[in-house]
């Protein structure tokens, strides 16, 4: 590299872009006349960077949310209709349901999310980002809410089932009104904690460029050669979970006390 050549500042494997290159020295500058203290502020909580970047931040916050909120929505229903077809027993269907749990909880989110965006396309099967990590996550929840459905239908007595038989009720009814009821009650806080670490997988979206807060944050974080975008995503992940996090707590608080 030649005398008068600068080598390009570096964050996280990419190089920061034109902006931050033309404000290396500057910021170097700053630096040599900087605290400890105010180097870590300038670094990571850098109220000009903040100003810059918050709305792109706040973009990926609303795709995050609107995902993660897709993904239950879809893999909640899906795994309760698995887990009540499982509960008429019939071998042929509950093969491919048990075949279809233990794949998709064994596979990684990140290695569908891959297969359905890169793969597919070859059998004309061609997906966007958000769509293949709606798909993804979407399955991998519906897998794991299928075994704890499955589970909490076990754990009521099947003579209550046949009680509702010997009352004149069809297998059906006796299943909707009065074990799925008990089934769901029981399987709310285990499904609970499972949709949030699920749902949390939607930053796995960032590896075929999904905008939502990670991508938005790295992006940021690379062009603006700063980390301050990076903890702005953190705060994202915080507002986004933390409620999600409590509510999960209160619920198992409160249907361990009825038990």
């Amino acid at each position: 590299m030649g005398e008068g050549q600068k080598a390009p500042l570096l964050l996280c494997g990419r190089g920061l872009g034109p902006v931050a290159e033309r404000r290396e020295g500057e910021g170097i500058g700053q630096a040599k006349l900087m605290t400890p203290l105010e180097r870590f502020v300038f670094s990571f909580f850098n109220a000009d960077v903040a100003a810059r970047y918050w709305p792109d931040i706040l973009q990926g916050f609303l795709l995050t949310t609107y995902l993660g909120l897709a993904v239950i929505a879809a893999g909640i229903p899906l795994g309760l209709l698995l887990a009540s077809i499982r509960s008429f027993r019939r071998l042929p269907l509950n093969a491919l349901i048990v075949i279809f749990a233990d794949v998709f909880r064994a596979l990684p989110p990140l290695m569908v999310i891959i297969i359905l965006f890169f793969a597919f396309p070859y059998v004309d099967i061609s997906m966007n980002a958000f769509v293949a990590t709606w798909i993804a996550l979407t399955l991998v929840l519906a897998a794991f809410a299928e075994e704890i459905f499955w589970a909490g239908i076990l754990s009521v007595p099947h003579g209550q089932l046949e009680a509702a038989r010997a009352l004149g009720l069809r297998r059906i009814h006796g299943l909707v009104f009065i074990v799925l009821p008990q089934a769901v009650r029981l399987a709310i806080p285990p499904l609970t904690n499972r949709m949030i670490a699920i749902t949390k997988g939607t930053a796995l979206g960032s590896v075929v460029a999904l905008h939502e807060i990670l991508n938005e944050a790295s992006s940021a974080a690379s062009n603006s050669g700063n980390a301050t975008p990076m903890m702005m995503g953190a705060a994202a992940y915080l507002v986004l979970f933390v409620p999600f996090v409590l509510f999960g707590r209160w619920v198992e608080t409160r249907f361990a006390w009825k038990r």
